[in-house]
């Protein structure tokens, strides 16, 4: 395929160009013309749209009906193939907090699961939960919280084919932190979430290898004081880089701008969080074995505890341009750069470069969806805004 006309955002520059695809990797990008001798090669002319790396979202436990703790092909398929409508090309199945069967169910099933051609690629699996604080459960079932394990993780990551990729847990019940070391030296990404920790914790955990955030602000002790807490530190230690939910909701505009400055775009992570309900009519849902209650604007438990999101990730970032004063580049540090960098696929994934995979985006200037392509092959076609 051959993308012309387009004004295409590689990692260090922005210009009007053409960009060919060979193989499902980008093999050139040139602001000259490029020559296609193969009359079978498809020409899309982007008439100066911008050409932009595909989202990864690093937090999806489900979408359009379907949930990854299901622990069936058919529902990751339907996830998958409801993600490229957003733009999400790549993406970390996640679970949450259940008995361990049910999660080995889960895990077993993604061991096993095989990419479809028609949807976004699973590139690995977040195990959030159930080593996390009871306090700050949210909608992760209390009952099931229980101590890190390393021996457990350890018989999960072999169900999984080691597949696990982030592991969320709360560091202050990680004793001397030696769970936390054990997955920094297997090069997991640990990420601190549904967790009560104080900031003196914080700042060990971060020493053992605690290198992220879970959906930052949400589930996680915030500032005080006397104590700045797990939202204190992500400001402040500059190894930490935290995932955000910008659907308005999970956190205040004001609060979005305050971590913004803090943190700049080069240590953010947007994410959906998205469950089952997305893509469906308001209504009841089940999520991890409770009900949840969809109201067309946010999903809560019956005790009124937020309970991940319906937000697409396309009209996330649509939220962060319209509240935050940012660029293309800084979008696209948040929704491909990042996350790429932080699960390990950046040499494949996240960036604009030849030999990479061409999953990529055409949006216009308002990030409008026209166009997804996951290795190069056109997956999702948007309508005219």
């Amino acid at each position: 395929m051959l993308i012309k006309n387009a004004i295409i955002y590689t990692e260090q520059d922005r210009f009007l160009g053409n960009l060919l695809i060979d193989q499902g990797k980008i093999t050139e990008i040139s602001q000259d013309s490029l020559e296609v001798f193969n009359e079978k090669v498809e020409i899309v002319d982007a008439n100066q749209l911008n050409l932009i790396p595909g989202f990864i979202d690093t937090h999806v436990h489900g979408a359009n009906g379907s949930d990854v703790m299901d622990a069936s092909t058919e529902a990751i398929q339907t996830i998958a193939k409801s993600l490229v409508t957003e733009g999400t090309t790549s993406f970390l199945a996640t679970t949450m907090t259940q008995s361990p069967d049910a999660i080995e169910r889960a895990l077993e099933n993604l061991a096993n699961y095989q990419n479809i051609d028609h949807g976004a690629e699973m590139i690995g699996i977040h195990l959030e939960g159930p080593f996390i604080d009871k306090k700050k459960a949210g909608a992760q079932p209390v009952e099931h919280i229980i101590k890190p394990e390393i021996n457990l993780y350890n018989r999960w990551q072999l169900l999984a084919n080691g597949k696990i990729k982030t592991v969320t847990l709360a560091p202050e019940h990680d004793l001397d932190f030696q769970f936390t070391s054990e997955l920094r030296r297997a090069n997991l990404n640990v990420s601190a979430g549904h967790t009560d920790v104080s900031f003196s914790e914080m700042k060990k955990a971060v020493t053992a290898g605690v290198n992220q955030m879970t959906h930052l602000c949400n589930a996680m002790s915030g500032i005080h004081h006397q104590d700045i807490g797990a939202v204190g530190a992500a400001f402040i230690l500059p190894e930490l880089k935290a995932e955000i939910i910008p659907d308005g909701l999970h956190v205040d505009s004001a609060m979005l701008r305050l971590i913004y400055q803090n943190m700049g775009p080069e240590r953010l992570l947007l994410i959906t969080d998205s469950i089952r309900a997305k893509g469906l009519e308001p209504g009841e849902y089940d999520l991890g074995g409770q009900s949840v209650y969809y109201t067309g604007e946010h999903v809560r438990l019956e005790n009124g505890a937020l309970a991940g999101s319906t937000l697409r990730m396309i009209d996330g970032v649509k939220q962060i341009n319209t509240i935050l004063e940012v660029t293309f580049h800084d979008i696209i540090l948040m929704t491909s750069i990042n996350p790429a960098k932080q699960v390990g696929v950046f040499d494949q994934k996240g960036s604009i470069a030849v030999g990479k995979d061409a999953d990529l985006l055409l949006v216009d200037d308002d990030f409008n969806l026209k166009l997804t392509l996951k290795k190069g092959e056109i997956v999702y076609q948007g309508v005219d805004q």
